[in-house]
């Protein structure tokens, strides 16, 4: 995988990703992406390339439960979230739906780096910075359900 990091900081809510404005009156996921974070970063959905990463500090997605931010994520064309750490029910969402989340020290990491991430060896290559950073390794079964494209398919797959 390899893209530009578009960088935000900690406690990164589901609000910032997607305005509550939306999350009931937009049923179409790419109708949806075109809002992400546009409350913080206005025409961000327009930066955003295929392939590219959110990188953010810690606590990424607190706040609401619902599914809406993670799936407008992923509609945007982001391929994965970097952050030093997510809220528990995001992280568990954003599994479920098939968007790779990354934990990893994100400090190092700058606005518009170009980056390469090796899941096989849990690093990061800052290619901007000619740096590597060191991944959590995500567990075997969570890996499995991001490669199906997220547990409903994963289900379909395996069974329950």
């Amino acid at each position: 995988m390899k893209g530009k990091a578009h960088k935000f900081g900690d406690n990164i809510n589901t609000d910032y990703i997607i305005s509550g404005r939306y999350k009931f009156s937009i049923t179409d996921p790419k109708e949806l992406a075109k809002h992400i974070f546009e409350d913080i970063v206005p025409n961000f959905s327009q930066k955003v390339k295929e392939g590219d990463f959110i990188v953010a500090g810690k606590n990424f997605g607190c706040g609401s439960s619902r599914e809406q931010a993670p799936l407008a994520i992923k509609a945007s064309g982001i391929k994965a979230v970097i952050a030093q750490s997510f809220a528990r029910i995001f992280y568990r969402n954003a599994i479920n739906l098939g968007l790779m989340l990354i934990e990893a020290d994100t400090s190092r990491i700058k606005e518009d780096d170009e980056l390469e991430i090796f899941l096989e060896k849990n690093k990061i290559k800052n290619i901007s910075q000619n740096i590597e950073i060191d991944i959590k390794p995500l567990p075997a079964l969570m890996q499995e359900i991001l490669n199906s494209g997220g547990a409903i398919e994963y289900f379909k797959k395996h069974g329950l």
